[in-house]
């Protein structure tokens, strides 16, 4: 935070100095404020087959306010506040929406939290854009996920350039990761490997550089981006989509791969000490899917395979709340890998071996004078042969939904796991009975 705060003042002082003084009372009298409030409850029940049956829950009011100014020669600047303050705490609290990650490094996890999520200087010449400083992004491997209370953010340096309207390349060079249950910013690969880092990498710290490109045209799309950790993992994602309409009906198809190795000190560590990881990373992970839009109704069909390899590390590495597989449902990312020192962890559909199938529909209500109502059921079967993964993980997801223009939402979501997976760092699995998860999030734009 002294970081960016620095740079923001060394921003005022070179604003100051010019003597054009209308055009820097302009840079904040047309800035633009937005943000929102949000109320949150969860509740998640867990059914073990030896031990008692756990249930915990929690409420949660916060939200987020953004500050942009407007542009002088180039260049700008904006901030984002964020805070999350729980309430009516009862019994066993689900930290989830609250300090889940923060708990990881030894912190209260019942104790809500505010931070800067964004800070940040950028210049912009043409169809270039340099920025510096904390930024929520959405790439595929890291993203905001904003599933919970406030968003994941990332502090580094960014590189655009905008080949259209649609399209465009992204260099960048992440430093630090602010998971969306923490008030902190952690060294990238401290964050994703905790007290392991020193001994994985030979290094307490280190970044990541991400390039990307993301190509869109009216009827088809690629987006491809590679993330370099050094003497750590290095990750490539590609998808394709094309769109097509036949008669009434919007089709559109896509494909995608997730390759990732382990590179450096990483290599050469993981191999020899196999108990760290099970072995070094070697992950390849592809899915495909469907998607069909008959006027208010949208049916998606989707696969993944996360390609089994005996004696390495084959789980999908999501330390920096990545989702990206097709077959991602809403409990496939219950926190489990982006959790500080949780990336060789996995869950789910990323195990390595793991064959996901998921059948999803929405419908919109409009047409029957509902207006901004709308419900998603979706399922998805995972199977995998390794030991322990003794029945196919179930995952039944059910959500309705309000919105009121582009203000106000509301949404009730349902989640049922039957034979819920997760794996360790050396691939150990277990499955939980069923899990039951219970959410009620309403949130006001402004």
């Amino acid at each position: 935070m002294k970081k960016i705060s620095l740079n923001v003042l060394l921003l005022s002082s070179a604003l100051l100095a010019t003597p054009e003084v209308n055009s820097l009372s302009e840079v904040f009298s047309e800035a633009k404020t937005s943000g929102n409030v949000k109320y949150y409850y969860i509740q998640t029940d867990k059914d073990f087959d030896t031990n008692p049956s756990t249930s915990a829950n929690s409420n949660s009011v916060g939200g987020q306010l953004t500050f942009k100014t407007a542009s002088l020669h180039g260049f700008r600047a904006g901030a984002t506040f964020m805070t999350t303050n729980p309430f009516l705490l009862d019994g066993p609290v689900d930290t989830s929406i609250i300090g889940k990650d923060n708990g990881a490094r030894g912190g209260n996890p019942d104790k809500g939290f505010s931070v800067l999520g964004e800070g940040y200087l950028a210049y912009s010449y043409k169809d270039l854009d340099f920025l510096y400083g904390r930024q929520v992004i959405k790439t595929p491997l890291i993203h905001a996920k904003e599933v919970r209370m406030l968003p994941s953010a990332v502090e580094g340096g960014f590189f655009n350039y905008k080949i259209d309207e649609k399209s465009g390349f992204t260099f960048a060079y992440l430093d630090k990761f602010k998971q969306r249950t923490s008030s902190e910013f952690i060294n990238m690969q401290q964050h994703a490997l905790g007290s392991k880092t020193e001994e994985i990498t030979g290094s307490s710290t280190g970044g990541v550089v991400m390039a990307g490109v993301d190509f869109k045209r009216e009827n088809y799309s690629i987006k491809a981006y590679d993330y370099y950790a050094q003497d750590f993992l290095n990750s490539f994602y590609i998808d394709a989509a094309y769109k097509m309409n036949i008669s009434d009906v919007k089709l559109a198809l896509a494909g995608q791969y997730v390759n990732q190795k382990s590179v450096g000190n990483a290599e050469t560590n993981l191999q020899n000490d196999v108990s760290l990881a099970g072995g070094s990373i070697s992950v390849n992970a592809v899915g495909i899917k469907a998607v069909a839009a008959i006027k208010s109704a949208k049916f998606t069909l989707a696969y993944s395979n996360v390609f089994r390899d005996e004696g390495k590390h084959d789980s999908l590495v999501l330390p920096w709340d990545g989702t990206p597989l097709f077959t991602n449902m809403i409990t496939s990312n219950d926190l489990f890998q982006s959790i500080y020192g949780s990336a060789l962890k996995s869950d789910s559909i990323y195990i390595g071996g793991s064959q996901g199938i998921k059948f999803a529909y929405n419908q919109k209500f409009d047409s029957l004078g509902l207006d901004g109502f709308s419900t998603t059921l979706a399922y998805l079967n995972t199977s995998n042969s390794r030991t322990g993964f003794d029945n196919a993980q179930q995952d039944y997801n059910l959500v309705l939904g309000y919105k009121a223009d582009d203000a106000f939402s509301i949404a009730l979501k349902g989640i049922w796991v039957k034979d819920n997976t997760s794996a360790t760092e050396t691939g150990t699995v277990s499955q939980l009975k069923l899990l039951s998860q219970y959410r009620v999030i309403a949130n006001y734009k402004f």
